[in-house]
């Protein structure tokens, strides 16, 4: 099993391989970046080299940062067991659209708020309803001779570079307001992406799936030692090869990007809002430690930190139902 990962010692942030317990750094300014550019094959050999002759230091001994700084970040929604509680609580809608059948929506969300396991997550202004969101994230790395565009099943495949563990974080209360102007979701969302522990490479991953492409991991998300929700990634409704496929559609998909597979089943908190109808189990509060598991993969583990206090509505001037236009 190759892990890699970014980690922080002594002052100095570093990247490289996780090994018996272990972290191998490499040289570079951004050198996990670099493996991901340098594709799948090139970096199973690079880590039998360094694994081999490089000193390593205890995980015990270092910091863990986000596995990689992702160029962009795509989240998909792609449980309707998950989809199906989330309607019951953002709308009046009983069953799911029938356009959430016809392809695997997602959405942009914020590279630059990525965070790490073990790091504290504030709850953003406004907010009183913090929730989390349990996924994998899809690594993107780099296939000799692709463009990134267009790809088919096959190509697809092979640009998946690894898997690692994906929170996304949600300010449910923002978020419903937001949505509600038919755009978004945005602030609601864009204040924090846990990512971690490590990138597993896809290699690790291939005995598992099944022939039509589903990989049957275990996940699993905790509340302060609670178990809140499980399920299979494998209960999705596309499989990893087509969200790559999807997204590079009249696009591009470039090492480095980062597509989330969307919230298991009884994966976060606001799913389970909308099956009981009321807020339970409660919002997250400070103190809270919450813990997504995926087998094969690992857990990322964050506690839950103060709201910050301030105004955060700018409100619109209405406009003037007089005013000039310019002239011609």
């Amino acid at each position: 099993m190759v892990r890699i990962t970014r980690w922080r010692h002594e002052g100095v942030e570093r990247g490289g391989f996780v090994h018996d317990g272990a972290v191998f750094a490499l040289p570079g300014r951004d050198p996990v970046n670099d493996l991901l550019e340098a594709g799948l094959s090139a970096t199973l050999r690079i880590a039998d080299n360094t694994l081999g002759a490089a000193a390593g230091h205890h995980l015990a001994d270092v910091d863990l940062l986000p596995p990689l700084q992702p160029r962009s970040i795509r989240d998909f929604v792609t449980f309707e067991e998950h989809v199906e509680g989330i309607v019951r609580r953002m709308s009046d809608q009983a069953v799911v659209v029938d356009e959430w059948y016809q392809a695997p929506t997602f959405y942009f969300t914020n590279p630059h708020t990525v965070r790490a396991t073990d790091e504290q997550i504030g709850i953003p202004a406004g907010c009183q309803e913090l929730d989390y969101e349990a996924e994998v994230g899809i690594v993107i790395g780099r296939m000799p001779g692709s463009s990134g565009t267009n790809l088919d099943y096959d190509d697809a495949q092979a640009h998946i570079f690894g898997l690692t563990v994906l929170n996304d974080w949600s300010a449910r209360d923002l978020q419903l307001r937001e949505m509600r102007v038919g755009l978004g979701p945005c602030k609601g969302k864009d204040f924090a992406t846990t990512l971690g522990p490590w990138i597993v490479t896809a290699d690790e991953f291939a005995p598992r799936f099944t022939d039509d492409g589903f990989l049957p991991l275990a996940m699993r998300v905790r509340v302060n030692g609670h178990e809140y929700g499980s399920d299979l990634l494998s209960n999705m409704g596309w499989p990893l090869s087509d969200l790559v496929r999807y997204a590079s559609a009249d696009s591009r998909v470039v090492p480095g990007d980062v597509l989330g597979t969307g919230t298991c089943g009884r994966g976060c908190l606001a799913e389970l809002w909308g099956r009981k109808g009321d807020l339970t189990p409660p919002p997250l509060v400070p103190g809270d430690v919450v813990e997504v598991e995926v087998e094969g993969i690992g857990t990322i583990r964050n506690s839950i930190g103060p709201r910050r206090e301030a105004l955060t509505l700018v409100p619109a001037r209405h406009r003037d139902r007089t005013r000039p236009r310019a002239q011609r």
